[in-house]
């Protein structure tokens, strides 16, 4: 009997370190559809991975892009990006960091904060932005 509960706990456990990982994934996608929209100048795109709250600041894709290329010019077209640690950071949010280099060859530090909306996808409701230790102010 006593086998079996561990085995069970075992079981749950491994069960929600693969739906956390799961989140994790989709909340990457989430950024990674972002980031090629705004490649790709498609406003509209990247102004769908935001949150309803994100999207009421900005009343459309196009005053989003300009925020987008006025306050985080470095996520705007970076030369490169790499997913670092993401965690969980309450009930359906997660925090993401980034690190990303832009046209310019500077290294930055984003950190996105997401939260899954009630049809189950991920958005993104903020980002920080900073540049990365060692880099010039």
């Amino acid at each position: 009997m006593r086998r079996a509960a561990v085995l069970i706990a075992l079981a749950l456990a491994s069960s929600a370190a693969c739906a956390d990982e799961a989140a994790r994934k989709a909340a990457r996608e989430t950024i990674e559809r972002q980031i090629a929209a705004l490649r790709r100048d498609d406003p509209a795109a990247a102004y769908a991975e935001a949150a309803p709250q994100i999207r009421s600041l900005f009343p459309s894709p196009e005053t989003f892009l300009a925020m987008v290329e006025k306050g985080y010019a470095p996520i705007r077209r970076p030369r490169s990006y790499r997913f670092e640690t993401g965690e969980e950071t309450g009930a359906d949010e997660i925090a993401q960091a980034l690190s990303l280099q832009d046209d310019m060859g500077i290294d930055w530090v984003a950190l996105y904060t997401l939260q899954r909306q009630p049809d189950g996808q991920w958005r993104i409701t903020g980002c920080q932005l900073k540049k990365a230790p060692g880099e010039k102010a």
